[in-house]
């Protein structure tokens, strides 16, 4: 097999001007919308970059949480790799790639946390187990073993029982979008790509790009 060989032609769907919404976030809910019900593996999943100290970007793949006019919501660790990067830079980018439907969605913008009572009211609608490993990793430090995370989450389970209570170093954010591009694939590599870039007034510019 040679890599350079495999090749998909996108023939789907199409994204026009006049078919797609004004508003990128009613297109984003439209397009999350028709990938759940699609059936797609992990519909919400997103991968997230950002830009550390040393100027070198790094991505992960995170869940998003929720989404409105307000911007983009996931949780996490504050003091992973991505909470000490964002802390430095707080601007990045998000990226869902819906393959079965041939659909990339980008989003770019800045970051900010969310209200600790935010974070309080999700962190409580966790399974307890993901509760309790919000205490026991030590996300993105060195570790000697699995046995730490497994001794941890035995210590920390005792500790607290049913009603873990919210890591200090554990909570949301939410990227406020100031661009968005819609990509569809399309066949002979002749997709539809339109971005959207807010204006000063905050209204959108929707324009098409080449793919």
């Amino acid at each position: 097999m040679n890599i350079a060989d495999l090749r998909k032609s996108y023939e789907k769907a199409e994204l026009s001007e006049s078919a797609s919404q004004a508003d990128p976030l009613k297109q984003f809910d439209q397009w999350l919308t028709e990938a759940i019900h699609s059936e797609v593996p992990e519909p919400n999943a997103m991968t997230l970059a950002t830009v550390g100290a040393n100027l070198r970007p790094s991505t992960r793949v995170v869940l998003i949480k929720g989404y409105d006019e307000q911007g983009i919501v996931w949780y996490t660790n504050y003091q992973s790799q991505k909470g000490r990067e964002l802390a430095g830079n707080p601007y990045a980018a998000l990226q869902f790639h819906w393959v079965e439907l041939e659909r990339v969605v980008r989003i770019e913008g800045l970051v900010e946390k969310v209200s600790a009572e935010e974070s309080d009211a999700y962190f409580k609608s966790r399974p307890l187990d993901s509760r309790i490993g919000a205490w026991a990793s030590p996300q993105s430090e060195v570790i000697d073993s699995r046995t730490v995370l497994v001794t941890n989450a035995a210590k920390y389970g005792a500790q607290f029982l049913l009603q873990p209570p919210r890591p200090p170093h554990w909570g949301g954010y939410r990227l406020k979008p100031d661009n968005w591009q819609f990509w569809q694939g399309r066949k002979s590599r002749l997709h539809d790509r339109l971005r959207y870039t807010l204006q000063g007034d905050g209204s959108w510019l929707r324009e098409r790009l080449a793919p």
